[in-house]
């Protein structure tokens, strides 16, 4: 098999992304947004937002809300995301809007697991799917129309969590665990690095002592990612398609005589 680099084989323990998930309104929709007779949490939420902007409304305000829709936001926080950094995020309705088309998000904080909020989302939807009714009750639907997307539409506020910067040593895991490659991979290191530098934990993982200084630490990673390993090759495997007759044998297969009856 044809050697490869190890960032091509591996990922290093803790670079890696975060999700997100947000709960907002949005607003400017053309009558197609949540029925709030059967949806009380928009009409909810809709009235904590007038409160935070100091408009009281009377405990008894009843409200019509066609063009307002609860929505969910969602989106990958990158590995070393910086504040002021932008993200695209993913708006989804949680009502029963007919659609998003042609809304906007409201400011709506992104939290991780932790409760922490680690960026802000507001724009404007692009919408890619679309709904047409007629006046004899038939309707049609293209795609998703209750889903919206926006382009750099997450500020980050938190920088992301570093599980790289302050370990004590780096970690590679191998994307298919793989008890021959590992040794190779650490072989490898230690005749490039010295002895010892390298230490396989198991099938998957490899243990290397790195610099301290980070950006000792950055150079060093960036020798040590560029290296090439011939990775072992995959287990014998048949792979027969009975749809279409193609069969592909691996190059650890062996092909011996053997007899072969049908019928009679």
């Amino acid at each position: 098999m044809q050697a490869q680099r190890i960032k091509d084989l591996t990922n290093v323990s803790g670079v890696r992304s975060n999700q997100l998930v947000g709960y907002g309104l949005v607003v400017g929709l053309d009558g197609t947004g949540d029925q709030t007779s059967q949806t009380p949490f928009t009409v909810q939420t809709f009235r904590n937002m007038l409160q935070q902007l100091g408009i009281q409304m009377p405990a008894n305000a009843t409200f019509q809300l066609k063009n307002v829709a609860a929505v969910a936001v969602h989106a990958d926080l990158p590995a070393f995301a910086k504040p002021g950094q932008r993200l695209d995020v993913t708006v989804s309705s949680v009502g029963n809007a007919k659609s998003l088309r042609g809304g906007t998000l409201l400011v709506t904080p992104l939290k991780a697991l932790d409760g922490l909020v680690y960026a802000v989302a507001q724009g404007s939807l692009v919408v890619g799917g679309f709904g047409a009714e007629g006046i004899d009750g038939s309707s049609v639907t293209v795609n998703v129309p209750s889903v919206g997307r926006i382009a750099s539409g997450g500020n980050i506020e938190r920088p992301a969590p570093d599980g790289f910067s302050h370990a004590e040593n780096i970690v590679f895991n191998l994307h298919q665990a793989d008890f021959t490659t590992a040794r190779r991979l650490a072989e490898k290191i230690n005749s490039t690095f010295g002895p010892a530098v390298a230490t396989t934990l198991d099938a998957g993982s490899i243990s290397v002592r790195s610099p301290k200084d980070a950006t000792q630490r950055v150079s060093f990673l960036s020798v040590l990612e560029n290296l090439d390993v011939e990775p072992d090759s995959n287990s014998a495997k048949v792979v027969i398609n009975s749809r279409t007759g193609t069969i592909v044998i691996g190059e650890r297969v062996e092909v011996a005589p053997a007899a072969v009856t049908h019928g009679s």
